[in-house]
């Protein structure tokens, strides 16, 4: 028999490349996130192109160990994982054909070289039976994996962290070491940890609770699942007054173990150094270059917290923000932590988003300062993460934002959460299509619930209904469970009134939650003009809100009610709840939503102020300087009719005009200024034009009241235009979505009247 031919150590496809050496598949030369299995079955449909490779071959290739694996998750899983780096559809495949009931083909035009069969075993195994090509198959997948020992592991993988075995008898090591190891390994650009949210996710697949303790043996179940190379085990021990720390990394796929590391701690007070040193070991067995470690290795001491008791309190704050994501309760943990060690930096980071979570942008800026502040106490990734969000949630200035977290996601080119952050700012700037690029690499590197929702928003945003659902379904079948606004949403767009009603009943009771559906319902009632149901909603939103101790995001509903009741042209109110939010916070979107409240309301020297006000509070804030400031100046310039100066103060803000603002339901006030500057101008054909982008942008505009408005703006054009079938049109539109509207409402007697004339 014939030596077997070298394997080829690249393989082409159109614009991707698979390195079998490194284990990496790149597309036009870019890194491209595919975890080792469901690579190697890549790598084996594409020796096998133009052939079927059935399930059965693909579970012998894999696992060797048939104990415990789902097999069936874990060949879906792969297959799922290959189809979403290369952007395929099991519908109409371009490179991996499903073949019902037997399993798949690769239907690519392999290049450079194309992989033949593996020299006379495939040729051999092509004339004597199937039974020679599964073992052919085994071989191969013996060679690849064989061919990885020179390290351990490879920049692709990803791995598990087990809890720490803790002997000892003492509760603070409980959780907290394991959060430890987590903080120095974070600091590696070669390891990549699985997301502790998307291990609640896998453990409820697994039918197991959110907080199961992370046996070796939980942990390699887990470990198969999310398609990671290994688990990490953590044990301590002591022996009189001495404390051993013992770290191990095992295979996923055989639990044959690949390193291990120990050091010895004289102490208690010395445990957490002990944990740093065999940490740092530990990557350089596991492959990572000496230069890496030695460049981001920052004591444990340093890089988080000397105390153990403020450690524990950290990581019992991140495991409250697992599972159901308890803001509250996690936001006393770290409360707890910043009072054990005022100087442990992670915690005002972690308290900070807490805050950012349930509405409350000043105190989440508050602490993100704290935490800036800290930067020298603060290593790995984090520091990265905390230069953008210092000025994305502090200084609000989305530049220095988007390059301070594009260096984070040089550095650490498989961490999920620069591109998550990147794509946010893209929707802030109104470049919907780029943020659904930087979410789906985000989404690729880790399927974690803030990927997901950020995948889902963005469809929303772009008016991909169906994928907004299908992307917010498989959240749900992954154990994610916090779409129901974006469920909301998507019934009120397709005017599901029942699918609206579920989600305010799951919502109802539920503190942190509720509010939010009940503000969009106090939304909806205002899109169709029932002021009064309107009212109720937001009065309920409100005391739901502070019943939950969220002040600024129960002002929140007060200031998008007084924008409401002044579009309609209830001023006197209006100016009411603009006074009443202010009472409540003067936090940034507050604070414009009720200037651009006054504006509306022709209380053009309290809007001037209070915007103003907010640009000097903000000098480098984006949304402010390009959207806020603009949009109010440009009303209140149309209050006293200069029309041209109008036009003027909107000029600054066209580029970004179509943003996704962080103030809840008020977006696109821009455009919708602009078109009322040219009605006033008496421009009509200029003013359709842009009350038509704000139709256009459905999934950006969602309900928010000015939509019925945008129907009476365009018919207005459209009178001015002289085209009375199309204006009489678009009266109609309005009148028809407000046939069920409160009959007092001035802006709809002023709209029948203007009709009536048209008759």
């Amino acid at each position: 028999m014939a030596s077997p031919a070298p394997a080829p150590t690249r393989i082409c496809f159109d614009a991707f490349e698979l390195d079998t050496a490194s284990g990496e598949l790149r597309k036009a030369g870019i890194l491209l996130r595919l975890q080792p299995q469901p690579f190697r079955v890549l790598l084996l449909l594409i020796e096998r192109a133009g052939q079927v490779v059935t399930r059965e071959e693909i579970q012998r290739c894999l696992w060797t160990d048939s104990t415990f694996v789902d097999f069936d998750h874990g060949i879906n899983f792969s297959v799922n994982q290959i189809r979403g780096a290369l952007v395929d559809n099991a519908e109409n495949p371009r490179y991996v054909e499903t073949i019902p009931r037997r399993g798949y083909r690769f239907i690519g035009t392999v290049a450079c070289p194309k992989p033949a069969p593996k020299s006379a075993w495939s040729r051999w195994a092509s004339v004597i039976g199937a039974s020679v090509v599964v073992v052919g198959l085994a071989a191969g997948c013996l060679w690849w994996l064989n061919g990885r020992k020179a390290h351990a592991l490879s920049p692709t993988d990803t791995v598990v962290l087990t809890d720490f075995v803790n002997t000892t008898g003492d509760a603070v090591f409980d959780g907290t070491l394991r959060e430890g190891l987590a903080v120095q390994l974070q600091q590696s650009p070669f390891l990549s940890l699985i997301s502790d949210e998307r291990i609640h996710q896998t453990l409820h697949l697994m039918g197991r609770p959110a907080g199961a303790k992370l046996t070796p043996e939980i942990a390699r179940e887990l470990c198969v699942r999310t398609g990671s190379a290994a688990f990490l085990e953590g044990s301590i021990a002591q022996v009189g007054t001495r404390y051993d720390v013992i770290l191990k990394a095992a295979n996923c796929s055989n639990g044959e173990s690949l390193a291990s590391t120990e050091a010895q701690a004289s102490d208690k007070s010395h445990v957490l150094d002990a944990l740093g040193k065999a940490s740092s070991e530990l990557r350089t067995k596991l492959g990572e270059s000496l230069s890496t470690v030695k460049k981001f290795d920052m004591p444990l001491e340093e890089a988080a917290t000397p105390s153990l008791e403020a450690l524990q309190a950290y990581s019992l704050g991140i495991k409250a923000l697992g599972g159901e994501v308890d803001s509250v309760a996690a936001a006393a943990l770290f409360q707890r932590a910043i009072k054990l060690d005022p100087g442990f930096a992670d915690a005002y980071v972690m308290l900070g988003h807490c805050y950012s979570n349930l509405g409350e942008s000043s105190l989440a800026s508050e602490n993100i300062r704290k935490a800036f502040e800290l930067l020298n106490r603060m290593s790995g990734p984090e520091k990265f993460h905390i230069e953008g969000d210092y000025e994305l949630l502090v200084t609000g200035n989305l530049g220095k934002a988007q390059r301070a977290f594009e260096v984070a996601a040089q550095t650490y080119p498989r961490d999920w959460f620069p591109p998550l952050a990147l794509g946010n700012i893209d929707q802030e700037l109104g470049d919907y299509e780029r943020s659904l690029e930087k979410f789906r690499r985000s989404f690729r590197f880790d399927a974690n619930g803030l990927t997901y929702a950020g995948l889902a928003g963005t469809y929303v945003l772009l008016n991909r209904l169906g994928e907004a659902r299908a992307t917010a379904e498989e959240a749900g079948s992954n154990s994610v469970d916090y779409f129901h606004n974006i469920y909301y949403m998507l019934a009120f767009l397709q005017n599901d009134t029942a699918g609206m009603q579920q989600e305010v009943a799951w919502a109802t009771g539920k503190t942190g939650v509720e509010d939010v559906l009940l503000g969009f319902e106090a939304s909806t009632s205002a899109y169709f003009g029932r002021m009064q149901r309107s009212r109720e909603f937001s009065r309920r939103a409100v005391a739901s809100a502070e019943r939950a101790d969220e002040k600024e995001t129960a002002a929140s509903y007060e200031a998008d009610e007084a924008v409401t009741e002044a579009l309609f042209g209830n001023r006197v109110e209006a100016r009411n709840k603009a006074t009443a939010a202010l009472r409540l916070s003067t936090g940034r979107d507050v604070q414009y939503a009720a200037a651009l409240a006054r504006a509306l309301a022709e209380d053009s020297a309290g809007a001037v102020s209070l915007v103003d006000d907010l640009v000097k509070r903000f000098p480098e804030d984006t949304i402010i300087q390009l959207n806020y400031s603009p949009t109010v100046h440009a009303q209140v310039s149309l209050n006293i009719k200069n029309v041209a100066r109008a036009f003027n103060d909107l000029q600054i803000s066209a580029p970004y005009e179509l943003g996704s603002t962080p103030a809840a339901l008020l977006s696109l006030y821009p455009v919708f200024v602009h078109g009322q500057a040219y009605l006033a101008a008496r421009q009509g054909s200029e003013a359709v034009a842009e009350f038509q982008k704000i139709l256009d942008h459905r999934g950006v505009i969602l309900n928010e009241a000015i939509v019925p408005l945008v129907h009476l703006g365009l018919a207005r054009a459209y009178a001015l235009q002289g085209d009375t079938s199309k204006a009489r049109a678009a009266y109609n539109d309005f009148l028809t979505l407000w046939k069920d509207a409160d009959p007092d409402i001035p802006i709809l007697n002023q709209a029948k009247a203007e009709y009536a004339k048209l008759q």
